[in-house]
């Protein structure tokens, strides 16, 4: 019996040192490869100039008083012009910079009550803006504002008078770089340039005119 159960202790100890070797012999399976996933990359700079034309139409408001008649009126028509201005890139996503542009209209409308006729007019308007917006890339979201000009005319009691009104405005907007210089704009934009007094033929004449536009760019960042 002892010799029985020292055979078996020798052949338990051979077993479990040739185990070691038995796995090593064995074919071992490749560690999985891993690779990298790259960094989202931006794919254009806002950084830079840029000019462009932009077309929409245009609603404007004139509230009018003539010797405590009220001679309200709307007019809107097509409006289009040319902007310019400069971006800054702060962050990938933060984008700062500031705009001017200069807009042509056709704004016209005429009221009459009680034998008063008035004609209220405007044909230009133009903005002076400071813009921060977030960029998705290629895409880009912004607000806007600062100084607003416009030209306001009057006519009635066979005179005329005209003003250049100084006022303020809001806007925002978003725009698209269709190639890393070309891009498109729409944006919406408000103007309101207070009241303004004028003469006609001896009768003062007031008008508070404000002004919205919704309008499409096309502009060349360079």
């Amino acid at each position: 019996m002892k010799r029985l159960a020292l055979a078996g202790l020798a052949l338990t100890a051979a077993t479990a040192g040739s185990a070691p070797v038995w796995a090593a012999d064995l074919p071992q399976a490749p560690a999985p490869a891993y690779e990298a996933v790259p960094a989202t990359q931006q794919t254009i700079d806002w950084t830079g100039i840029y000019v462009g034309g932009n077309l929409g139409w245009e609603f404007g408001n004139f509230d009018n008083r003539a010797g405590g008649t009220n001679l309200d009126t709307d007019a809107n028509g097509v409006a289009g012009g040319l902007y310019g201005g400069y971006n800054f890139q702060v962050t990938p996503n933060i984008v700062v910079g500031a705009e001017a542009d200069f807009t042509l209209s056709d704004l016209e409308d005429t009221k009459s009550v009680g034998g008063t006729t008035l004609t209220s007019k405007s044909d230009w308007n133009s903005n002076f803006r400071a813009r921060v917006g977030y960029s998705f890339d290629r895409y880009l979201i912004y607000g806007a504002g600062g100084l607003a000009l416009a030209d306001l005319e009057v006519e009635g009691n066979g005179d005329s008078d005209s003003k250049t009104a100084l006022g303020w405005t809001l806007g925002v907007g978003g725009e698209a770089a269709i190639t890393n210089n070309v891009t498109a704009k729409l944006e919406y934009v408000y103007q309101d340039f207070g009241e303004e007094d004028f003469n006609l033929n001896g009768q003062g004449v007031s008008s508070d005119f404000s002004d919205q536009q919704v309008r499409v760019g096309l502009g060349y960042k360079f």
